[in-house]
């Protein structure tokens, strides 16, 4: 949720948010209205549990002819704040859901526009010449790595085994980034992979895009996309000690996302699937800390790129591909030599202190007086890296150059084709 001080003060700025975003400047008016009635239902409420207390001490010391009409008065005074009890839940409901409509005011930088409107900040490595290259597809058939028609025989479509060196592959990737993490300061998490509403909803993840996500009804719980949302989770209606700097989670876990919408793109292979493994960056720390926090993150993601030893950018996103949660995102993009083109590896967003304010996650300033933490998000690792490194190092026989950091993992320098 956004800052009330904000909307009161500035509603301009959040109104220029909303627009930005493509979403409707509206919304700010119709939370300034809730804001405003949920208030004053407030004050009539206690103005009028002030009067009925009052009444009740009046006809404790009336004398017995007064207490028939003072017991009247107080029994219409419990009747009126009765009602006014019910009218401040109803405004209290009301200003909720507007509150909840509406998504995190982005950053002064961030560029507006939609999916196309990026901004390249920076280009790492040339792609490498390789004269009609194979996708991952075909070069992770071949060579005993990834299993799709199995996959979709157990699963259905989008589902998929990895097998021998390529879990091997997977396995050192989750390796080098829980050691970069670890070394970094991060403390490592295995979290639960299924969540209770009230954090998922909280993290941001039930507005637009609650159809990417599984819920297993019977039990009402959701299937995390990303570990994001648990790492959220683990510190609400919680007061952090940030006195020693911010707390640096890295979650390792199992993702699902049912990729609605998505029908006809990325069909073939494992860069859009239900089910992926990753490791994420999580980290709260106080308002004025986040902004270099993110550059921090960014700076650990572009370390893991070296490691994998592919091209790629930086792309600062627009307003109108942001998540509700972000209030700015940087993704780095590796290039893919089938498609001729760059694709999303990792993304790493600033939510400033929108989800923390939904999930009641707190530390104490400089005079003990209880502020909203701040939180960030970033891939440090994730199945889709075996597509940019399958194809970025790709040999013309048909094997697969092994970067050097995940040797060690996978027991070979080159993956050769079975024969």
């Amino acid at each position: 949720m956004i800052d009330l001080r904000l909307l009161r003060e500035n509603p301009e700025a959040v109104r220029a948010s909303q627009r930005a975003r493509g979403e409707d400047p509206g919304l700010v008016d119709v939370l300034l209205a809730a804001d405003a009635a949920r208030r004053a239902a407030v004050t009539k409420a206690d103005n009028l549990r002030a009067e009925q207390k009052a009444a009740s001490r009046k006809v404790g010391k009336a004398a017995p002819e007064e207490r028939p009409a003072l017991l009247e008065q107080a029994k219409e005074l419990a009747e009126r704040v009765k009602a006014a009890e019910a009218e401040q839940a109803e405004a209290a409901r009301a200003f909720t859901e507007a509150h909840m409509a509406i998504s995190n005011v982005i950053l002064d930088g961030v560029p507006a526009g939609g999916e196309d409107d990026y901004v390249v900040l920076d280009t790492v490595g040339e792609p490498p010449a390789i004269e009609n290259p194979r996708d991952h597809v075909e070069l992770g058939e071949s060579l005993g790595l990834i299993d799709l028609d199995r996959g979709a025989k157990v699963s259905g479509a989008r589902f998929y085994f990895l097998t021998g060196a390529g879990a091997l592959l997977q396995l050192g990737l989750v390796q080098l980034a829980v050691r970069l993490a670890i070394d970094n300061g991060f403390t490592l998490m295995v979290p639960p992979v299924l969540v209770r509403p009230e954090i998922m909803s909280g993290t941001g993840f039930l507005g637009a895009h609650a159809a990417e996500v599984y819920r297993v009804e019977a039990d009402d719980l959701y299937l995390v996309g990303t570990s994001e949302v648990p790492l959220a989770g683990y510190h609400a209606d919680e007061i952090l000690d940030l006195s020693g700097g911010p707390l640096r989670y890295a979650g390792l876990s199992t993702c699902f996302r049912r990729e609605a919408g998505s029908h006809g793109k990325d069909t073939r292979g494992i860069i859009r699937v239900h089910q992926f493994d990753k490791v994420e960056g999580f980290i709260y720390c106080t308002p004025d800390e986040a902004e270099a926090e993110h550059q921090r993150l960014l700076d650990w993601q572009r370390q893991m790129l070296a490691k994998i030893e592919v091209p790629y950018r930086v792309i600062d996103i627009a307003a109108g591909d942001l998540g509700a949660s972000a209030a700015r995102k940087f993704d780095c993009e590796a290039w893919i030599p089938s498609q001729q083109t760059y694709r999303e590896l990792t993304s790493t967003s600033n939510c400033t202190t929108f989800q923390a304010r939904r999930l009641a996650v707190r530390y104490r300033d400089e005079n003990g007086k209880p502020q909203i933490a701040a939180t960030l998000n970033g891939t440090l690792a994730t199945t889709r890296w075996l597509v940019a490194i399958l194809e970025n190092h790709q040999q013309p026989d048909g094997s697969v150059r092994v970067p050097e950091a995940l040797v060690p993992f996978v027991g070979t320098e080159v993956l050769t084709p079975a024969k």
